[in-house]
């Protein structure tokens, strides 16, 4: 439950910096909040990381289409799942090869 309160703020967050325009927010600003809040979100306790993780999948549902997205990419774009996996060498190449053949 609180995993999944947080991913909405979170989520608020990153909807916000990404859907705003540029004349009103300062892209410099948008990517100084963006790379902080990742880096909190990877120096997370890495339990809870892994519920904030799946939550995102859960949330994203009560978004409109284009928010669904954004919210359901959340763990993608900061890297979560490889934070997730520092101490594993087989998941991290796993996580590398499924990021090369999404791009």
């Amino acid at each position: 439950m609180i995993a999944e309160q947080v991913a909405h703020i979170i989520a608020e967050y990153v909807l916000f910096v990404e859907l705003t325009s540029e004349d009103d927010l300062d892209p410099y600003i948008g990517e100084k909040m963006m790379g902080m809040l990742g880096w909190q979100l990877e120096n997370m306790d890495k339990g809870f990381l892994r519920e904030l993780v799946d939550a995102f999948a859960v949330i994203a549902e009560g978004y409109g289409e284009e928010a669904r997205q954004l919210v359901r990419d959340i763990p993608y774009g900061f890297y979560l799942e490889e934070a997730l996996a520092a101490d594993d060498p087989e998941r991290l190449a796993e996580l590398d090869a499924l990021r090369e053949a999404r791009n």
